[in-house]
């Protein structure tokens, strides 16, 4: 009846093989717990969200608390598992959170969550979204897919263009028209995005629009603030041309720019940095598009927020978000040293802060 030795050892040797690996599993479980990073991108973001429409402070929501059901999240962004968001996503979200804990930087980086903020941000509480307006992106596309997804019009081929941009007809709501309370909930929890471009792309995309072609016949830009600007930095007062690509580059890198943007009222949002308009070291955006990779991009927000099966954004002409080396490089070939390095020295915030390079005209 009794086992023969050498049995018994192979025995209590398997028992202890798999005591060790019980054990193992224990700790490695236990370590994965403790030490998880609280900064994961998951579903719930670090809040900065304001108490006034211009302070901002940091609230932190008990996992406990229940927000009524109009507040609850929605979309893919929020579902109870990680998203594995491609690694340039991520990239540009670490790269934003590490510029703006750069003390050097911070009068570029950082502004109020003002009621000019507010303003930028459109609203879509059926499907818990914030989107915020960044001029001469491809923004009209954009406040399309939210029109739809607001239930004013059941496609994009349906709405009028002269609906997108009328706030009152358009059923897009911005941000600033909320309680306090109500704006501190949907910061918390809705999810939120913006799109950026090249910054001197970007300016010379307005200036086209807005000086030169006019499409919408806004003459406000032509009648008021062109001679504005003329009046106060054009060197040769003889001239009697229409503004000038260099004007408008002096206007905008003038320390003292904001003598003029206050008569200019809200147009200057079209040249403003993405800073003033969106406050991205303040509120927590989910994903930063960029214009130069929209065609991926944006197939990537509609399924983060979670709505990529009830709207597409709309298809993007061949080549129109290219960086245009040499269009740049041609626009800025008659400005002088000096004003291009103060109409840097403005955006560079959005420059570090977004991964754009230093332009190479700037360097040589």
């Amino acid at each position: 009846w009794l086992m023969p030795d050498n049995m018994h050892h192979q025995w209590l040797l398997l028992a202890a093989c798999f005591w060790v690996i019980f054990m193992f599993m224990v700790a490695s479980k236990f370590i994965t717990l403790t030490f998880k990073d609280p900064d994961g991108y998951g579903v719930r973001q670090e809040s900065l969200i304001l108490t006034a429409v211009t302070k901002v402070e940091e609230v932190h929501v008990p996992e406990e608390k229940h927000w009524p059901e109009e507040f609850q999240p929605t979309g893919k962004a929020f579902s109870g598992n990680l998203i594995r968001q491609p690694l340039v996503h991520m990239e540009r979200l670490e790269l934003l959170r590490n510029i703006c804990r750069d003390t050097a930087l911070r009068d570029l980086s950082h502004t109020a969550v003002s009621k000019f903020v507010l303003d930028r941000i459109f609203v879509c509480d059926k499907h818990k979204i914030l989107f915020c307006q960044t001029p001469k992106v491809g923004n009209t596309q954009w406040k399309k897919v939210l029109i739809v997804l607001n239930g004013a019009f059941s496609s994009i081929e349906e709405i009028p263009e002269n609906i997108v941009h009328d706030h009152e007809k358009n059923g897009l709501p911005r941000l600033s028209s909320f309680s306090d309370s109500e704006i501190k909930k949907r910061l918390n929890l809705y999810f939120k995005f913006f799109i950026v471009r090249d910054p001197f792309e970007r300016l010379i995309s307005a200036f086209k629009d807005k000086f030169v072609h006019n499409p919408r016949f806004e003459p406000w830009y032509r009648h008021e603030i062109a001679p504005g600007i003329i009046r106060k930095y054009r060197k040769n007062r003889t001239e009697t041309k229409g503004l000038q690509f260099e004007d408008f580059v002096r206007y905008l890198g003038d320390p003292n720019h904001r003598w003029l943007d206050v008569q200019f009222g809200d147009h200057i949002i079209h040249w403003v940095t993405y800073v003033e308009l969106c406050a991205p070291c303040e509120i927590t955006y989910s994903v930063i598009g960029h214009h130069e990779t929209l065609e991926d991009d944006a197939p990537y927000i509609l399924k983060a927020a979670g709505i990529d099966h009830l709207v597409s954004y709309p298809t993007i002409p061949p080549g129109i978000t290219v960086y245009n080396r040499t269009k740049v490089e041609r626009y800025f070939s008659g400005i002088s040293k000096r004003d291009i390095r103060r109409l840097y020295a403005r955006f560079e915030g959005d420059f570090k802060l977004f991964g754009y390079r230093e332009p190479d005209f700037l360097l040589n």
